[in-house]
């Protein structure tokens, strides 16, 4: 088969689309013959190299992807093949507490497909069933494979660690990323208040369709004083957070007493100066949030399935081209997510 590589980190230059062996089957994995796969920020950063993560290379990107289920092992039962699925990208032994409680995000050996493993932009992946969801048909191959990983993440983060409840006020910042356009979303669903910050007054516009009632072009405006301004000084309840060091500060700032910042990730640098001041005395509350369980990222994406949320595409490009589907992301060009098809598929 054809897969996207790099036998070592670097820049895109370091990219290939070229032959990698067939995956094997073990008893718990399903083949599936993949229809289209998806970018996000995660692979950027597995590609430059992640402290901490010894890769087995050459590795192969990506945690996104959909498709049909071509081969089954032995002690698979929820599949067989002819199924149109997508994957779930993280993943526990199921052997500790917290995967027996119901949340393996928590387990310590818990670890990410494309990430920590190799990932699955390839014509064909070897997945345990644990790590699919089932496609319902009438749902296109780019919705499938751009929804999971950016629609469960922004859910538990809202509504599990964040327990956002209708009528409170939400920021998220970069909402025209794969995280912040579902969170827009998301929010939006559970009945906030949105405000959404973004670069251009296109990508702000498109926020506004997805759900945004308030939005902040932040090349332009300080968007902590502009909140403050459009919340008559009082702050936002809950800010959604995941471009870390560049905009933490001001994150805190644009929160209300009692607020929180809920924080899945930090795309430009993860060690922010911080105010401890403004912490404890405004009594803020800092919540992380990796992926989701299982049932959260069912949850999510059945309100994809039925079109309630909508997974919005900036482009759609072969495997072959995955250089540019890297810049894109990059360079922040255009809204939503960013799909790579193999090139068989084409």
């Amino acid at each position: 088969m054809k897969a996207v590589q790099f036998k070592s980190h670097g820049d895109r230059d370091v990219l290939e689309y070229s032959e990698f062996s067939d995956p094997d089957v073990d008893r718990d994995e399903v083949l599936v013959d993949v229809k289209a796969g998806a970018l996000n920020h995660l692979d950027i950063w597995t590609r430059r190299g992640l402290p901490g993560i010894d890769l087995d290379m050459p590795h192969i990107p990506g945690s996104d992807a959909a498709g049909v289920v071509e081969e089954v092992g032995e002690d698979v039962t929820r599949f067989e093949p002819g199924d149109r699925v997508c994957v779930i990208a993280g993943k526990s032994s199921g052997n500790d507490e917290f995967s027996r409680k119901g949340d393996p995000t928590l387990a310590p050996d818990f670890h990410i497909i494309g990430e920590h493993v190799r990932g699955v932009h390839s014509e064909y992946a070897a997945l345990p069933e644990a790590n699919l969801a089932p496609v319902p048909e009438g749902v296109d191959w780019e919705t499938a494979a751009a929804a999971p990983l950016v629609f469960q993440t922004a859910w538990r983060m809202l509504r599990d660690r964040g327990d956002l409840k209708a009528g409170e006020s939400v920021l998220v910042l970069g909402a025209s990323g794969g995280v912040g356009h579902a969170a827009v979303q998301v929010a939006d669903h559970a009945g906030a208040e949105v405000f959404a910050t973004a670069s251009s007054e296109e990508k702000l516009s498109y926020a506004e369709e997805l759900g945004a009632d308030h939005t902040i072009n932040y090349e332009e405006e300080d968007f902590a004083s502009e909140i403050r301004d459009l919340t008559d000084g009082r702050g936002v309840d809950m800010v959604v957070d995941h471009v870390g060091a560049q905009t933490w500060q001001s994150s805190l700032k644009s929160l209300a007493k009692g607020g929180r910042v809920v924080t899945c990730g930090a795309t430009t640098g993860g060690n922010p100066e911080t105010d401890i001041n403004r912490i404890f005395w405004n009594q803020l509350s800092v919540i992380g949030s990796t992926m989701a369980t299982p049932g959260q990222a069912e949850e999510a994406l059945e309100l994809v399935w039925d079109g309630t949320f909508e997974p919005r595409i900036r482009e759609t490009l072969p495997m072959s081209e995955a250089s540019r589907a890297h810049e894109l992301l990059e360079n922040r060009e255009g809204f939503g997510k960013v799909v790579v098809i193999p090139d068989s598929e084409q």
